[in-house]
């Protein structure tokens, strides 16, 4: 079977080849499935990036929420907030965002569909974070809590300063996975439209009918954006570990 690579130095409006297309360019104003790849490359980092962002920081906050002792209320509200994130598929959370937000809430109508998805898979991922946050914390000793109070900390002081960078390090591991993760689940963006490489390839794969190529590319970008995080997360793990120190996960330390 012989693959034809020059599909993508093919203008996409008259499939024309263009010159030059993976060295300096093709001429002026001429765009190629190239360049419409890189694009939607670009849009699922932005998806994703952004995803991971309300991730981390909602994440973050609910699972705090569920480690803390003397706050019954809003240990319930996050635990809600993570059954019901966790337990309705991502793929209808999406459409709830794009279709019924709109709707319920009249400011959502003039929003780009793009952070509409970007709402849908970071609350969906919160949830999991949260999970790992709180499990962060709860692998830490008891000592470290009554240290800080000891020391005279407030609730606020002691999660900051003691609590969260210990528990940050002990769940480097699995949130290495959920970024990856958030990178392949942002594909889901195609069912609203969003050009990323999904999208892309469904459309490209339709116009050309070379759809072998096509994916294959788009699976190698998907595994070498994969492979980055995880590099990059290692790096982190390792610049961040503290020597010597053993996280006694499972044991329900607080």
């Amino acid at each position: 079977m012989a693959f034809e690579w020059q599909i993508f130095c093919q203008d996409i409006i008259d499939r024309t080849p263009v010159a030059g297309c993976f060295g300096t360019g093709g001429a002026q104003g001429t765009q190629t499935y190239l360049d419409w790849l890189i694009s939607a490359w670009g849009q699922t980092v932005l998806v994703a990036g952004l995803s991971l962002v309300v991730a981390l920081v909602v994440g973050s906050i609910i699972g705090i929420f569920r480690t803390l002792p003397d706050s019954p209320w809003l240990s319930r509200f996050a635990n809600a907030w993570v059954e019901l994130f966790r337990n309705i598929p991502l793929l209808v959370q999406i459409f709830l965002w794009y279709h019924v937000m709109p709707v319920l809430i009249p400011v959502f109508a003039d929003t780009p569909k793009l952070l509409l998805v970007v709402f849908g898979l970071g609350f969906f991922t919160s949830a999991r974070i949260a999970e790992q946050v709180r499990a962060g914390v709860q692998a830490l000793p008891r000592g470290q809590r009554y240290a800080g109070m000891a020391l005279g900390f407030t609730t606020p002081q002691y999660y900051r300063y003691v609590l969260l960078p210990m528990a940050y390090r002990i769940i480097i591991p699995p949130l290495t996975s959920e970024s990856m993760n958030i990178f392949k689940n942002s594909s889901v963006a195609f069912a609203v439209s969003i050009t990323e490489l999904t999208f892309y390839a469904q459309q490209v794969g339709e116009e050309t009918s070379r759809g072998i190529e096509v994916y294959m590319a788009v699976t190698a970008l998907y595994i070498v954006s994969a492979f980055a995080i995880n590099r990059i997360m290692a790096f982190i793990e390792k610049k961040v570990r503290v020597p010597g120190f053993v996280a006694n996960v499972g044991a329900g330390g607080h």
